[in-house]
């Protein structure tokens, strides 16, 4: 029960901070960034692959960043209904390659 508390909490930070930060939400991914993909990695209904837009801004994000952040973002993706395995198959699809420590 601490662990899940301290996730929620980690989660409403991260969240606060980039609000506070604007344009540099989250791993260089403003939170427009987030929703551009966010059509590919729906859990239900997902658009084929992800838009040029998407790539864009997925080839201008820090990816080490977001495999840090995989981990407690279980929460916030099922807020938004996106599944997991689709999110971090998106750079894979915009022929980036992730950080071999991601798994």
């Amino acid at each position: 029960m601490a662990a899940k508390a301290q996730a929620v909490l980690l989660l409403a930070l991260v969240a606060s901070l980039a609000a506070a930060r604007g344009a540099d939400a989250i791993c260089n991914m403003s939170n427009g960034d987030f929703r551009l993909c966010q059509p590919a990695a729906a859990a239900s209904d997902p658009t084929d692959g992800p838009s040029a837009e998407c790539c864009a801004a997925l080839g201008e994000a820090d990816l080490a960043c977001i495999c840090r952040y995989k981990g407690v973002a279980g929460f916030w993706m099922r807020i938004y209904h996106i599944d997991a395995a689709r999110a971090m198959a998106l750079p894979g699809k915009c022929g980036l390659t992730m950080p071999t420590n991601c798994s």
